[in-house]
């Protein structure tokens, strides 16, 4: 079993707001509305403690039962990685279900997420920005649980080396 990581959830799903945590004040803002009508597949958030290759700590969506709120904390275990850029450079999505929560048990890997979902995912980050004047977004391909696992810990040593 891969290792549990922290994680900040901004962003429930279901929701078409883009919240974003001020990492200087702690306070959760509103970046925007999306412009299309999408609303987010999962929870979205961040892992605490790393730096992505945007310059912002790396992104994360949760699978869960029901959506939290913006701003709780959750130990989360890395289940696959969706690779994809944007206007702005790498912009990679770990893929992670909740640390020894049992129901989520079963997903171990990229290959045990409902295609669907996996679908429905790939789905929403190519085209959530469409409408946007200048943003666009390219969608790579999958990574298992061990690219993200090393994903993390590559983003935990980019922070180190940056001196925070």
């Amino acid at each position: 079993m891969t290792a549990a990581f922290d994680a900040v959830i901004e962003i429930p799903k279901g929701s078409r707001n883009k919240y974003e945590v001020d990492h200087e004040t702690g306070r959760v803002y509103l970046d925007r509305v999306l412009y299309t009508g999408f609303v987010y597949p999962t929870d979205y958030g961040f892992f605490e403690e790393t730096l992505g290759e945007d310059g912002d700590p790396l992104d994360v969506l949760v699978l869960l039962d029901y959506p939290v709120f913006p701003g709780v904390g959750i130990k989360v275990r890395p289940v696959g990685v969706l690779k994809m850029s944007d206007e702005a450079g790498g912009d990679d999505k770990v893929i992670a279900v909740q640390h020894k929560d049992p129901r989520w048990a079963h997903i171990q890997d990229v290959a045990d997420i409902p295609e669907y979902t996996r679908k429905e995912i790939e789905h929403f980050f190519e085209h959530y920005k469409d409408l946007e004047p200048g943003k666009w977004v390219k969608v790579d391909a999958w990574g298992s649980a061990a690219d993200a696992e090393q994903l993390i810990v590559e983003a935990q040593e980019r922070l180190r080396a940056e001196g925070h």
